[in-house]
C-alpha cells in the first residue's frame, strides 16, 4: 500500500548535498535514581509482542537522497511495559554507536556523518561532518560529544543551544604536531580501533579502550595523553568509570574484568583487583548506582550470561552476586539506569531487568523482540515530560535504529523469574522464534556463525 504524504521526515538527509552548520542543545543530565523510584515500585511482568498496525499518519515517505528509510512503527498498547515509537532503517551500513542526552540522540555508523535526532519522535535535527568515518564509539557528557573513528582518533565536539542545529569540532586526539616540531606525542594514539570510552567529570579525564589491548587517559582541557597502560591480553571491549570515586573498570575478550585506581597525586593507574566469573569473552559492562550508595557492576559475555558484582561498603571490594540467564546467544550491550538494566543480545532480543534493592535478586520484566539481527548497541535516557519513564534506543545488525518507550505499569505484580533452566528447550525455542531464520540458527548451533 502506498501513501502520499507532503512532508518527508528525512528530506534533508543529503549525503552528497551541501554541508550544513549544525546547532545542538543538550540539556544537563538529571538525577536518575530518585526519579526512577516511582517508576519501579510495582512493575508487571510481560513479554512484549507489539501489534503490527502501521501508523501511516505519522510516517512521511523517505527522501530518495537519504541513506535512511522509515520502518513501520508499532502501535502503542497501554497494557504493555514497552512499545516501539519510532523506527528507521539505514540502507548503506550499520549503526555502531548511540549516545543520548535529554532532548537529543546521536547515531554513529560507517558514514562520516554523525546524525542527531530529536527525542522521542526521531525527527532529524542535522548532522556532524567528520573527515573520517566508521564511528565505533560515542560518548555524550553535558554539552560535549566524543566520537572515535577508523583513523584511531577521537574527535571532540561542542554543542550549543540555538533554534537551528549547530555544533563545532574543538579538538582531535591525539592532537596534530607542528611540521617544525618533533614530539614524542606522535606515538600517543591507539594502534587499532577505539572500541569504548568513559569520562570522569571530577578530573576532566577521558578514558579510551582499544583493540590494541591498551587503555589511554586523556586530559580534556589541554588534549594531552597523561597515561597509557596495557590493560588486557586481548581486545578491550568496554570501560566504565565510577563518578563518585574515580575507579575504572575494563573488560576484554580475555574473559576478565579489571579494576584500576589512579595513584594519588599522579596520572598513572594501578591494578587493584581482577574479577573472573566468565569463561568466554566479555563484550559489555554497566555500573548501576542507587540513592543508598550501593554499586552493582554488570558484565555481559559471549555465553549469553550476565554476571553481576556488588560493592562492599566497608572494604570497597566487589563480590560476585550472581548470574542473570535468559539470552540464548552473546550479550553484546548493556545499559543501567537506576534499578533498571537493559541487555541487547545476538539472539535479536532486548531484555529489561529490575534489581530488588537489598535482596541480591533480579526480575526479568520484559523480553522485547527488537530486531531481525543481533542487537549491536543500546542507550537510554529518562523521559519526564508526562510521567516518569524511559526512552530506550537500540540499533541492530539488521540496519534498523529504534526508539522504545518503557513504562512500568502500576498493576499487581505477576513477575516471572529470569532463569531458564531447561537446556534441552533451547533448540525448541530457536525453532519457534519468529525473528530467527532456521538456517541462521543451524549455523550458530554448529559454530559457523560469526560472533561479531
Amino acid at each position: 500500500m502506498e501513501h502520499k504524504i507532503k512532508r518527508s521526515l528525512l528530506n534533508y538527509f543529503h549525503e552528497e548535498g551541501k554541508s550544513m552548520h549544525p546547532q545542538i542543545h543538550l540539556p544537563q543530565q538529571q538525577q536518575i535514581s530518585r526519579n526512577l523510584d516511582s517508576l519501579l515500585r510495582s512493575p508487571s511482568t510481560s513479554v512484549v509482542s507489539p501489534s503490527q498496525n502501521i501508523m501511516h499518519s505519522m510516517m512521511p515517505p523517505p527522501s530518495p537522497d537519504s541513506p535512511w528509510t522509515l520502518s513501520p512503527l508499532q502501535s502503542p498498547s497501554p497494557p504493555l511495559l514497552c512499545h516501539c515509537i519510532a523506527s528507521l532503517h539505514r540502507l548503506d551500513g550499520t549503526v555502531h554507536a548511540i549516545a543520548a542526552i535529554n532532548g537529543t540522540v546521536f547515531t554513529g555508523s560507517d558514514s562520516s556523518r554523525i546524525r542527531a535526532w530529536r527525542q522521542p519522535d526521531c525527527f532529524e535535527r542535522g548532522y556532524l561532518k567528520a573527515s573520517c568515518g566508521s564511528v565505533r564509539a560515542m560518548l555524550a557528557y553535558g554539552n560535549v560529544l566524543f566520537t572515535s573513528h577508523k583513523d584511531f582518533k577521537i574527535r571532540t565536539w561542542i554543542v550549543t543551544v540555538s533554534d537551528n542545529f549547530k555544533a563545532k569540532k574543538i579538538s582531535t586526539l591525539p592532537r596534530r604536531n607542528s611540521l617544525f616540531t618533533f614530539s614524542r606525542r606522535t606515538s600517543e594514539g591507539h594502534k587499532d580501533y577505539i572500541s569504548c570510552m568513559a569520562y570522569y567529570n571530577a578530573e576532566g579525564l577521558l578514558y579510551t579502550g582499544s583493540w590494541d589491548k591498551t587503555v589511554k587517559v586523556w586530559r580534556v582541557w589541554d588534549n594531552l595523553c597523561v597515561d597509557t597502560f596495557l590493560a588486557h591480553d586481548d581486545n578491550v571491549n568496554a570501560v566504565v568509570v565510577n563518578q563518585d570515586d574515580g575507579v575504572l573498570f575494563t573488560c576484554s575478550c580475555d574473559g576478565s574484568i579489571k579494576i584500576w585506581r589512579r595513584i594519588y597525586g599522579q596520572s598513572s593507574h594501578t591494578l587493584t583487583m581482577t574479577l573472573k566469573a566468565h569463561s568466554s569473552p566479555i563484550n559489555a559492562m554497566a555500573l548501576s548506582t542507587s540513592v543508598i550508595d550501593s554499586y552493582v557492576l554488570y558484565s555481559g559475555s559471549s555465553d549469553g550470561f550476565i554476571n553481576f558484582w556488588e560493592k562492599e561498603k566497608v572494604s570497597g571490594r566487589y563480590n560476585h552476586g550472581g548470574v542473570l540467564q535468559g539470552h540464548r546467544f552473546s550479550v553484546l550491550c548493556l545499559v543501567a539506569l537506576g534499578k533498571l538494566i537493559f541487555s541487547g543480545s545476538e539472539d535479536t532480543t532486548i531484555r529489561v531487568w529490575r534489581r530488588e534493592e537489598g535482596k541480591n535478586s533480579h526480575e526479568c520484566l520484559a523480553v522485547v523482540d527488537a530486531h531481525r539481527g543481533p542487537v549491536k548497541c543500546l542507550s537510554a535516557s529518562l523521559e519526564v515530560d508526562k510521567d516518569v519513564g524511559v526512552l530506550l534506543y537500540s540499533a541492530g545488525l539488521d540496519q534498523n535504529f529504534k526508539v522504545w518507550r518503557i513504562k512500568v505499569m502500576l498493576e499487581e505484580r505477576n513477575t516471572g523469574h529470569c532463569f531458564e533452566t531447561a537446556s534441552n528447550n533451547k533448540l525448541r525455542e530457536f525453532e519457534m522464534s519468529p525473528v530467527l531464520s532456521p538456517s541462521w540458527v543451524e549455523r550458530k548451533i554448529h559454530g559457523s556463525h560469526p560472533s561479531r
